[in-house]
């Protein structure tokens, strides 16, 4: 099972980038994850959308040969960051190459805040539903007070920890069943 993972921030020391890497040490045996730096990929341009940027047509053929997608995100002004929909939107573009297509997507949101990114992670669902794909419901891990939950550039939270092997795992769990249902089709 490979899951590609990207999101966090760009910002130096950056708490959701914590959480993303902190990924690498939570999954199941049977898993592996890439995570995928999305600093680079420039602003949207549907004029060049017939002539992608390179970094864009390898972002999106490492989702095309994932078998699930993991975003970490912060909460921005009640949303997702626009770094984060900048790449989504080039992945899913254009929309008969959309990357995210039946894709297997799993989000965890974080935040300094007491409602943990909650906002961010319900709007990223909502594009996810006009991208096709299948937006795994449960768990939700929406991390707050996230800055009181790293210590030297770690997650120390046991019980944060704890949820994001569940969701991870769930993910591991949903692409194969979604696997085996394409199968059947």
């Amino acid at each position: 099972m490979k899951i590609l993972a990207f999101g966090g921030s760009f910002r130096k020391g950056s708490f959701s980038k914590i959480v993303l890497k902190e990924t690498k040490y939570l999954l199941p045996s049977d898993v592996d994850i890439k995570i995928f730096d999305i600093k680079g990929i420039s602003f949207f341009n549907q004029d060049l959308e017939q002539n992608l940027p390179e970094n864009v047509v390898k972002f999106k053929l490492e989702i095309k040969n994932a078998d699930a997608i993991l975003i970490v995100t912060p909460e921005y002004n009640y949303s997702i960051p626009g770094f984060l929909k900048n790449a989504i939107d080039w992945a899913s573009r254009p929309i008969s190459d959309n990357s995210f297509n039946e894709k297997p997507v799993a989000i965890i949101s974080s935040s300094t805040g007491m409602f943990g990114g909650s906002r961010a992670q319900y709007h990223l669902r909502q594009s996810f539903v006009f991208l096709n794909s299948y937006v795994l419901n449960k768990p939700e891990v929406m991390i707050p007070f996230v800055d009181q939950k790293i210590y030297n550039n770690r997650l120390k939270d046991e019980k944060t920890k704890e949820k994001i092997k569940e969701i991870l795992k769930a993910l591991s769990r949903f692409a194969l069943e979604i696997k085996k249902m394409k199968n059947k089709a």
